[in-house]
């Protein structure tokens, strides 16, 4: 259990990785993000429903590289239709999505 001071400050150190307030689908935009995962080497992984994709971050990464899907959001395999939630499983080095559209 966090035990801490009634009258405690939390330091602010985020850095803006990905928008602006406006949509978009290049790689540093984002339209309607779900899912957040943050791996132990500090890598991003965001479930990015508008755009029918999943997008990565390192920490080193000026800007984001699509991992699954982002060309449309019809069926196949190896596409997405609203994912809603990502993980990355770093036992078999996988990521597990949650692909709502596609109920899979």
């Amino acid at each position: 259990m966090l035990n801490s001071a009634v009258n405690s400050r939390w330091e602010q150190s985020g850095v803006t990785i990905a928008g602006n307030y406006e949509w978009g689908d290049n790689t540093n935009r984002l339209q309607l993000p779900e899912g957040l995962f943050v791996n132990d080497d500090q890598t991003i992984a965001i479930a990015d429903f508008g755009n029918h994709r999943i997008i990565q971050w390192k920490v080193v990464d000026k800007i984001g590289r699509v991992v699954a899907g982002g060309m449309n959001k019809d069926n196949p395999l190896d596409q997405l239709k609203w994912p809603t939630d990502v993980l990355i499983d770093k036992e078999t080095d996988s990521l597990i999505i949650c692909d709502q559209g596609n109920r899979r």
